[in-house]
């Protein structure tokens, strides 16, 4: 009878402590703070319903902590705060540190709800049907009854439902789910491609090698799961103290009583120990610090992410999308001898115009952005996956792709051009190989563009004394040459979403409070597992941004310093107010032993201690961050 009792009472003070009620308490509670300033007489004082909404909770868990599981935590403190308040008469302190502390818990679950929306998300991106080859006939059946072994046909355009490896066709596939990079990658026979991922062009047939339950997507899925469950409630500043301060406050008040024998003096002790001051001081301050950063363009989602921003020594960047801009652009056109680059820009995007390659898309983005000329639109069109295009006109026969592509069609390639393209490719640039009439002519050379303030960014961290690292999916010419060019300290190139999980947690054993930015899906994970996570907020996924703690609303990378400046201040401005809390309490104490000031008067103190916590909270919202 007692446990159906206890889960009764657990369901109804869970549902107290829900969004919807949270919402009618701090409703009750502004008529109540109206009331309570003008000449209103009504029949009830609104405060009791916030107090009965919201106290009530805190009081109930705070006993199940401590009778359940002997365990003293905040909401014993804060309780204590609520019933002395109430005890004194000061039903708006009990009312207002009650509701301050329920909305904190919704804005932590409803951070964590997210969290999980996105994740089921993702899983939509795995495909719930798959054509499996059997000798000669292909069945429709359903991803998830695909085994181990099974032969299974991905059509262009379609995403790939099981990890496994080509055994016939080739094709590109864009993989930027798991591994971030800016291209896609070509593959053939033997290859692996990952659950998730796009198949751009070519039908292929792949063996099964892992079950859709262990697959790479499924096993990303997992690990924000994990860092999720393992990411603690925020832990207040006031919890450490939390046993201390109770048993401070018993002990002086009953030495008061034994020494004096005055009741009144006693009550004063427990009403100017009323830790009202002491519940805002943190709470107030993590407010106006997200009320001034969301003024910049940074949205907090979580105190614990402001607090631990400034003990952040490590930075580790994904690369493209973060550090760049994720969108791949014309770099370079090189022209053979006699050529002229604009004539090797038409050529070749003549001849892309019909493909949906995103390298042919960044060329025809740049050729109506620097010339004008209509393009020859009545050739024949063809596309060898993975390899290239050719045009064919009355007047012209046009191969545009890769090197061996170039030179299969018995095109010679001249030393000049071949010098250039190994010194392209040291600085990671994706080529594409221009011919005409059996004449090479050039090579149009493409890369993602870095952030205009990735660069400044970097210097400010490491003026602040940060370290930095790139953990990018990249292969490593791409991420070295790019690191070279920005300024990166260490380099973590060919990661996927597990291993850049890895690369954080080393980079955590090495004492290092670590902060991951990123945008991509393949980030979550490591968003997750960092100490602090930051999403950026205008390029990023769906759940890399509901998996990280902060994220950036537009994309000046510039703002983590910032955060760094706002997280001290704000740390700074919590301890300052606990100081305050302390340093009234104290005098009150006193005061009130020595029976200066009764009950009434102490309470006026502790409601002076809790006005000058609030208003020096405050001044953090407007302050100038340099």
């Amino acid at each position: 009878m007692f446990k159906k009792l206890y889960e009764n009472a657990n369901t109804f003070f869970n549902i107290l402590y829900a969004e919807k009620m949270t919402i009618v308490s701090g409703i009750f509670l502004a008529l109540g703070i109206f009331v309570h300033f003008s000449d209103m007489s009504i029949p009830f004082d609104p405060i009791w319903v916030t107090i009965a909404v919201s106290g009530s909770p805190i009081v109930f868990f705070a006993l199940k902590y401590l009778i359940l599981y002997r365990k003293i935590t905040s909401l014993v403190l804060i309780s204590l705060g609520i019933l002395s308040a109430i005890a004194i008469g000061e039903s708006f302190a009990a009312g207002e540190v009650a509701w301050i502390m329920a909305l904190g818990e919704i804005l932590e679950e409803r951070t964590f709800a997210k969290t999980k929306t996105s994740i089921q998300n993702l899983m939509s991106l795995v495909p719930t049907m798959a054509r499996r080859i059997v000798g000669n006939t292909e069945e429709e059946i359903p991803a998830e009854d695909i085994k181990q072994g099974d032969i299974i046909r991905i059509l262009p355009g379609e995403q790939i439902p099981v990890d496994g490896k080509i055994i016939a066709g080739n094709t590109s596939v864009n993989q930027a789910i798991l591994t971030g990079e800016s291209l896609p990658i070509d593959k053939n026979i033997d290859d692996e491609v990952f659950c998730g991922t796009l198949n751009m062009h070519g039908s292929i047939d792949i063996v099964c090698t892992k079950e859709s339950k262990d697959s790479s997507l499924q096993k990303m899925v997992r690990l924000v799961e994990e860092a999720s469950a393992n990411n603690s409630p925020i832990q207040r500043i006031v919890d450490t103290w939390a046993v201390r301060l109770i048993l401070i406050a018993l002990t002086i008040a009953g030495l008061t009583f034994v020494f004096t024998g005055d009741l009144i003096r006693t009550v004063t002790v427990l009403v100017v120990f009323c830790p009202c001051a002491m519940a805002l001081a943190t709470p107030t301050s993590i407010m106006a610090g997200i009320g001034q950063a969301s003024k910049h363009g940074v949205l907090i989602k979580s105190g614990h992410a402001l607090e631990i921003m400034g003990k952040v020594n490590q930075i580790a960047f994904d690369k493209t999308g973060t550090l760049t801009t994720g969108k791949l652009t014309v770099t370079d056109i090189i022209a053979d001898t006699n050529q002229n680059q604009d004539h090797i820009l038409q050529v070749c995007a003549t001849a892309e115009q019909r493909s949906e390659h995103p390298l042919a898309k960044a060329i025809m983005e740049q050729y109506h952005k620097t010339q004008k000329s209509p393009l020859n639109q009545d050739g024949n069109f063809s596309m060898q996956a993975g390899k290239g295009v050719s045009y064919k006109t009355k007047n012209a026969v046009i191969h545009c792709g890769k090197l061996p592509f170039i030179t299969e069609q018995n095109i010679t390639v001249s030393d000049k051009l071949k010098a250039q393209e190994e010194l392209l490719r040291k600085q990671g640039k994706a080529l594409v190989f221009v011919a005409e009439n059996g004449v090479c002519i050039g090579i149009i050379a493409l890369a993602d563009t870095i952030r205009d303030t990735a660069k400044e960014a970097l210097e400010k961290l490491r003026s602040l004394g940060m370290k930095t690292a790139l953990l990018t999916g990249d292969n490593k010419i791409t991420a070295d040459f790019f690191a070279q060019q920005i300024g990166i300290d260490t380099i973590h190139a060919e990661l996927l979403p597990e291993e850049k999980v890895r690369q954080v947690k080393e980079l955590q054993t090495q004492s290092s409070t670590v902060c991951m930015i990123g945008d991509g899906v393949n980030d979550a994970p490591a968003l997750k597992i960092a100490d602090v996570g930051v999403a950026m907020g205008q390029a990023g996924s769906d759940i890399s941004i509901e998996a990280a703690d902060i994220a950036l609303i537009g994309e000046d990378l510039n703002k983590i310093s910032y955060l760094k400046k706002l997280s001290n201040a704000t740390v700074f401005n919590i301890k300052f107010n606990i100081a305050i809390a302390l340093g009234i309490n104290f005098v009150a104490v006193i005061l009130g032993i020595f029976g200066i000031i009764g009950p009434i008067l102490g309470a006026l103190v502790h409601n002076a201690g809790s006005i000058l916590v609030i208003l020096n909270a405050a001044r953090l919202y407007d302050k100038k961050i340099a």
